[in-house]
């Protein structure tokens, strides 16, 4: 049977279809192949040497003790199965400003691992480990936490600007986690020191603040300096009424992905797959942006904030 031959109408749909279809394939090629090429980094996790080693105790102030171990050889093990690049250590409460711990993490690590120090401005001696511990190790924030009425830092006071001052003389970030109730006093340093990046652990605490409170944070997107991340995504059990989904468009679209970090995912009982399941979980709160954004977020804006090189 001889092949119909299509009208000028006829071909000029086709014509149109194909190129479309042909578009969109090598639009999404392009947009995968950058997310390939693309870093991908989790901006923060916890490392713990656990109770039965005897190398690291604990902190005498410690504000909780994991029994299990949470090391650096299984991290970088669940990397390498996940397909994470880089880490940043955030070092954690229970080691209070004893970083003994972090820099064997960092030791191990190679290149792969970076860190967070947890200095406390108003603690005798405290700050005074900033410059030795920076030229040790290899390290990218301060953080300060603002979380519980009897642990807030010195608002308001010198001791906190001197923290500030260390910290952008020593090229980190400041890292802030806290509730929202504490955020206007952050703010005065945030504007002071506006060449030195701030980095909104955990959404801001969203669930944890009043419309008013939460307000506050979500104006310092104005600020240039300051980057959000997403972490600690808040689950639906934890909060049933309560739409996370919306929060996160909210941010995304205050501060951009250029801004935007995201870390979770790796704990003592993580694997390669639960790693890797956290980063798609995670995903799907930012699945309207587009997949060049999805990358950044997800590696390339932490790497060129963290100075990783691939």
């Amino acid at each position: 049977m001889a092949a119909r031959i299509l009208n000028r109408r006829e071909f000029l749909q086709v014509a149109g279809a194909t190129t479309a279809v042909a578009t969109a394939l090598t639009t999404s090629g392009l947009a995968a192949d950058l997310a390939a090429r693309t870093p991908r980094v989790d901006a923060h996790l916890h490392c713990f040497a656990g109770t039965r080693d005897a190398r690291f105790p604990y902190h005498e102030r410690a504000v909780y003790r994991p029994e299990e171990s949470a090391t650096p050889e299984h991290l970088l093990k669940c990397m390498s199965e996940a397909r994470v690049d880089y880490a940043i250590v955030v070092h954690p409460e229970p080691y209070q400003d004893d970083h003994r711990y972090l820099e064997h993490c960092l030791q191990v690590g190679k290149g792969k691992l970076k860190g967070t120090l947890l200095l406390f401005a108003d603690r005798s001696g405290s700050l005074d480990q900033l410059p030795e511990l920076c030229k040790r190790l290899d390290v990218v924030s301060v953080r300060v936490h603002a979380y519980a009425p009897d642990r807030l830092p010195p608002f308001g006071k010198p001791e906190l600007r001197r923290l500030w001052q260390l910290a952008t003389d020593h090229n980190l970030a400041v890292q802030l986690h806290f509730e929202p109730r504490y955020a206007a006093g952050f703010e005065p340093l945030i504007q002071e020191f506006s060449k030195t990046k701030v980095i909104i652990d955990h959404l801001g605490r969203p669930f944890q603040g009043t419309p008013e409170e939460n307000a506050v944070v979500l104006r310092w997107a104005r600020f240039d300096n300051t980057m959000m991340k997403l972490s600690a995504i808040p689950t639906p059990r934890e909060f049933p009424n309560r739409d996370i989904g919306m929060v996160i468009k909210q941010l995304t679209s205050a501060w951009g992905a250029d801004r935007m970090i995201y870390g979770g995912g790796f704990d003592a009982a993580a694997t390669g797959q639960s790693y890797s399941q956290a980063f798609e979980q995670a995903r799907s709160y930012i699945a309207h942006l587009s997949a060049d954004d999805q990358a950044k977020i997800f590696g390339g804006t932490a790497a060129r904030l963290f100075r990783f090189t691939t």
